[in-house]
């Protein structure tokens, strides 16, 4: 597909590369993190990111990108559109939020370009098929909650029915606060596909070591501290397996704990 056409899709404002739109892309990349961009993206891509910095543009070039797009109407305040335009990168601006730039995208490449006013946030329901990944880091409490809340704005836009939601949505928070009390940092992986949504936290951290009394109600290693927050209770692993159709727990002391959620549309 052409950057052109991802331009008009996505009603964005070119900040750099105006006369290159013609070129060809083979695929587009989202996310916020760029090791990862630099690790998975592939060449000749365009990267759609709400990092609006410039090293957003040096890891796109680095990975041989043609083309970045900022999300949620960032610009730049650095010399990002200067590194652009002496890598020659196309650089643009959408005020659109990343779920929908994505769906517009997609749109596309399935022969059904979009204009940026001519689709809801709920169009194509019975093909959606997203993918994100997130970082929760560990001992920080200011931000605790900051992801699930996130997840949840993106699957009320998505659609999906609010008793459900809020079953994803407990079993996320729950998931991210022992990530916050017990783990260095976290990654989710949130999948979701017409028939299920899918929901994998993975953290470094110093795991369970009886995951049986775990799953009991009641049963805690939190520290004072925590219990003076409102936190550690010893619920959030089995809240999440009430809330879960499919609920997996693989730990290992010294490693880490990986949670594995599905939940059934």
């Amino acid at each position: 597909m052409k950057i052109k056409q991802i331009k008009e899709t996505l009603g964005a404002t070119v900040l750099e590369g105006p006369d290159n739109l013609e070129i060809e892309v083979s695929q587009v990349y989202a996310s916020d993190l760029m090791s990862d961009v630099l690790a998975f993206g592939k060449p000749h891509s365009i990267l759609f990111t709400g990092l609006a910095t410039r090293q957003a543009i040096i890891s796109a070039h680095m990975a041989e990108f043609k083309a970045v797009v900022l999300v949620r109407g960032k610009i730049p305040n650095d010399n990002s559109v200067k590194m652009a335009r002496d890598t020659d990168l196309i650089l643009m601006s959408t005020d659109l939020d990343m779920f929908d730039a994505c769906v517009r995208a997609d749109s596309i490449q399935k022969g059904k370009a979009l204009s940026s006013e001519s689709v809801s946030e709920k169009a194509f329901p019975e093909e959606l098929l997203l993918a994100q990944e997130l970082v929760i880091e560990g001992d920080d409490f200011a931000s605790a909650g900051m992801v699930s809340t996130g997840i949840k704005s993106t699957l009320k836009k998505i659609g999906l029915d609010n008793v459900l939601i809020r079953r994803i949505a407990i079993s996320t928070y729950e998931a991210e606060m022992n990530v916050v009390m017990h783990a260095d940092k976290g990654k989710v992986f949130l999948t979701v596909t017409p028939t299920y949504v899918k929901v994998v936290i993975a953290d470094q951290g110093k795991g369970i070591p009886d995951v049986e009394s775990a799953m009991v109600e009641g049963f805690s290693t939190a520290t004072e501290e925590m219990r003076a927050m409102g936190f550690g209770a010893g619920m959030g692993l089995p809240n999440i397996n009430r809330n879960a159709d499919e609920f997996e727990i693989q730990s290992e002391v010294g490693v880490g704990t990986t949670l594995n959620m599905k939940f059934l549309i």
